[in-house]
């Protein structure tokens, strides 16, 4: 199953949200659930949210043959939308002309891929692909690349709560989230558990030891078709 991490969730809200309008067909590639992370955040209840996966155990609305075969017809949907798949894709190539064949005229394919996250099969992983890669892919099938960005949302907003030392990894623990005001304010009650405070805030610990703390570096890509 695909693992939507946080900074993956935060670049889709920041650059892809806006896309999403009242009405529009929308395909999603390789949900991690039924409705996904990303489903979950576009509060529009009017959007036909259609999901394909090669697996059948997803309850997904399509079966993909393969990798690069859809049984949907040309020019379907106004948004073709990606998180953490292309990583997975052997054919990138020939895998992003079925996302253009599929998408409509002025529509969109927006893909979110991992630049800083370690190798993990499903069932195979073949691919970091950094902005320039992506756009070279998107404009070889005649796609307006209306956005591509390397980012690490999670960084900053952990560098914010005091950890300066990081480095590009791991999606950034749940506790490095907890501002030091929050820290300070459940003190009292982790401190009546010791071993449930040392797990719970062993990044505080880390930061004062001059320890780094990992965060995820992603790149989305937003691309029109324009014909």
């Amino acid at each position: 199953m695909i693992i939507i991490h946080l900074n993956s969730t935060l670049l889709f809200i920041k650059y892809a949200l806006k896309f999403f309008k009242d009405e529009i067909k929308v395909l999603e590639i390789g949900p991690d659930e039924i409705p996904s992370s990303y489903r979950k955040k576009v509060k529009i209840k009017s959007i036909v949210w259609d999901t394909i996966d090669l697996s059948p155990n997803y309850n997904t609305t399509f079966l993909a043959k393969n990798e690069y075969q859809f049984p949907i017809e040309d020019n379907s949907y106004d948004i073709i939308l990606s998180g953490q798949v292309i990583e997975h894709v052997r054919k990138v190539w020939i895998w992003i002309k079925e996302l253009s064949r599929i998408c409509k005229v002025g529509g969109y394919i927006i893909t979110i891929n991992p630049i800083s996250y370690p190798y993990h099969e499903a069932p195979v992983d073949c691919w970091r692909i950094y902005p320039e890669g992506m756009k070279a892919l998107y404009e070889e099938q005649g796609l307006k690349i209306v956005l591509s960005k390397l980012e690490s949302l999670e960084s900053y907003q952990i560098q914010r709560n005091g950890f300066r030392n990081i480095y590009y990894g791991l999606p950034a623990p749940s506790d490095a989230f907890l501002s030091m005001g929050q820290f300070i304010k459940s003190l009292p009650k982790k401190l009546e558990t010791p071993v449930y405070f040392i797990k719970s805030n062993i990044n505080y610990m880390r930061m004062l030891l001059g320890r780094p703390i990992s965060c995820s570096l992603d790149v989305i890509t937003i691309g029109m078709k324009e014909k």
